[in-house]
């Protein structure tokens, strides 16, 4: 059944043409339906987390077992923090009293500055796959000196190593790198930090909220160290850091994979549009279980990226609207995650092909 027709292939597609695609109750925001998935994921986090500390012992020989919980937890947790995430959008309510109100919580206990991660993420979503003033996993320049290591280090060994080395800066060191140093920000504004301001990401004006944001971590960085007081380090290491490190994997992860692909370009100040970048959002392929714990955040982006205040529980069947009007515009890959993930993390800089297009040198596509 066609669900809308789609967008006249020559005619220039515009925001407002398709947003007028999209059945304006899907936009409406419902705060008690929000509500009921922020339940089902702090619920479904803490419930697991109580049942490892109190069947799972804390001994050498079950730290297989712990990895698996942390593995499961934090696939749960993710859904906690894209709850967060979209309450930094605006998409929990009409109120910004209520959506930073519930976005500082949901996102100070999974340790996120809110604010200042809030800011930089809109300097994201305004400058999507801008080679210059992007933010977040802009990829370097096959004409600079980071660009020339990581292709030489890629042919010195091999595909599969330099995917190992990518994979290992992304999911581990990645989200810590870019809180505190600014790594894969945007080149234009050199080093920016969410915690050492004002720089160039974070203006003077940002003070008061970054300050927020930290007495916020803080608080709970304390009330982490009271509870291994209570208990021990290794038990709260067990319970929540190594949940808290798979979050960070998928955010980086998801992220990651939501904008780099060896046939996506990216665009330099010269051919750069908001409409243009943001359609160059890529969905991926998650396993159903994942997208209901984490509210479809990997294969709903492209609907988010242009309208990001469309609530998570309306985002599935936007998003069918979205693509049959869009039509090939609409960027999917629906090869398994764990392989897109494989196969992106052998890219390595991006060189100009032309009119301020950059693509990825020597990537391989979907099909090799």
């Amino acid at each position: 059944m066609s669900l809308v027709q789609q967008h006249p292939p020559g005619e220039e597609l515009t925001v407002e043409k398709i947003r007028n695609a999209i059945p304006k109750h899907l936009f409406h925001k419902s705060e008690l339906r929000f509500l009921v998935s922020v339940a089902f994921s702090v619920s479904l986090t803490l419930v697991t987390g109580w049942l490892a500390y109190k069947y799972i012992p804390l001994t050498p020989v079950m730290i297989p077992i712990w990895v698996l919980y942390a593995l499961a937890n934090g696939t749960i947790a993710t859904g906690v923090w894209v709850l967060g995430h979209e309450c930094g959008h605006g998409a929990f309510s009409e109120s910004k009293l209520l959506n930073d109100a519930l976005g500082f919580v949901l996102h100070t206990v999974c340790l996120v500055p809110y604010f200042s991660w809030q800011h930089s993420h809109f300097v994201h979503h305004s400058r999507t796959n801008h080679l210059e003033d992007g933010e977040t996993h802009v990829p370097s320049r096959a004409d600079t000196s980071s660009g020339k290591k990581y292709m030489k280090l890629r042919d010195m060994i091999g595909d599969d190593a330099f995917a190992i080395f990518s994979l290992s800066n992304i999911l581990i060191i990645g989200w810590p790198a870019y809180l505190i140093f600014g790594a894969t920000g945007g080149p234009s504004r050199g080093f920016t930090s969410h915690f050492f301001t004002p720089n160039e990401l974070f203006p003077k004006k940002l003070l008061p909220k970054v300050i927020a944001s930290n007495v916020g971590l803080a608080a709970f960085v304390y009330f982490l160290y009271y509870c291994a007081q209570l208990t021990s380090g290794w038990t709260v290491f067990a319970v929540y850091l190594g949940p808290y490190l798979v979050v960070n994997m998928y955010l980086t992860g998801i992220t990651f994979l939501q904008h780099t692909e060896a046939d996506v370009p990216h665009y330099d100040r010269t051919s750069w549009n908001w409409l243009k970048g943001a359609l160059c959002t890529i969905d991926r392929n998650y396993p159903a279980f994942i997208n209901a714990l984490q509210f479809d955040i990997g294969s709903t982006h492209v609907l988010h990226h242009i309208f990001s205040q469309i609530p998570h529980y309306n985002a599935p069947v936007a998003n069918e609207y979205l693509k049959q009007f869009i039509g090939k515009e609409y960027r999917y890959d629906d090869q398994p995650f764990l392989k897109s993930l494989y196969r992106c993390a052998t890219l390595t800089a991006v060189e100009h092909v032309g009119n301020g297009e950059w693509r990825f040198v020597n990537g391989k596509t979907k099909k090799e």
